[in-house]
């Protein structure tokens, strides 16, 4: 006599879906491969200041996690449902400032969702032209290039530094001034990597120290 205990087992804490093993090791193999191209790409292409290599191996196993995850959630409805209470539980603490890592982040969970159901064409697809886009767009950006020119120098030497960089395209944006000191902050456009200019603030009398470093937004590099 079939009992509701027999029901539940059979409807519930069995798998539902026809998930092989043959399938978990395609999905698995699938998220591993779309996982590798991105992390090639994001090594290769990276534009912040330091690159981590603990970020970039997340981006693989981010993609393979979420793909057996979404398997699991598919072939059995007990285990999904308390995998969804055990992840709104968690807190992810640590903050991505680039946004590029958010979306390589996403990129990462869109390849484990698409693997784990078994759409390995789409997923590999996908991740060969958004590679492209990306690349592409790394590229061809705008050529003018935005820096920031720190320069310390004496008081008495205010007219010599304002005559070396008189003709930079220049916007100040800190000016600090110490006993007979100034600390001067630009932030200077050029098209080409030209930095001779820091050469002559350097070598006039009454700097102390003069440097450029590439502005990106929220990083310098």
């Amino acid at each position: 006599m079939t009992t509701f205990s027999d029901i539940f087992k059979k409807g519930f804490l069995q798998e539902t879906g026809n998930l092989t093993t043959a399938d978990f090791a395609m999905s698995m193999l699938a998220a591993f491969l779309c996982g590798m191209i991105i992390y090639m790409v994001y090594r290769y292409f990276y534009k912040g200041v330091i690159y981590n290599n603990n970020f970039n191996i997340l981006l693989v196993l981010t993609s393979m996690i979420t793909c057996f995850m979404v398997m699991v959630i598919s072939s059995n409805v007990v285990l999904s449902l308390g995998m969804v209470g055990a992840l709104s539980i968690v807190r992810f603490r640590t903050a991505v400032k680039d946004p590029l890592d958010v979306g390589f982040l996403f990129w990462t969970v869109a390849v484990g969702i698409t693997c784990g159901a078994g759409l390995y064409i789409i997923s590999l697809a996908a991740t060969l032209m958004i590679s492209v886009v990306y690349i592409l767009l790394i590229k061809v950006r705008n050529r003018k290039r935005v820096y920031l020119l720190i320069v310390k120098y004496r008081d008495d030497a205010q007219e010599s530094v304002t005559r070396v960089i008189r003709s930079l395209r220049k916007v100040l944006k800190n000016r600090t001034s110490t006993s007979g000191y100034t600390e001067m902050t630009y932030e200077i456009r050029m098209s080409k990597n030209n930095t001779s200019f820091v050469k002559s603030l350097s070598e006039l009398e009454g700097v102390e120290y003069a440097s450029v470093v590439e502005f990106t937004g929220d990083y310098c590099e």
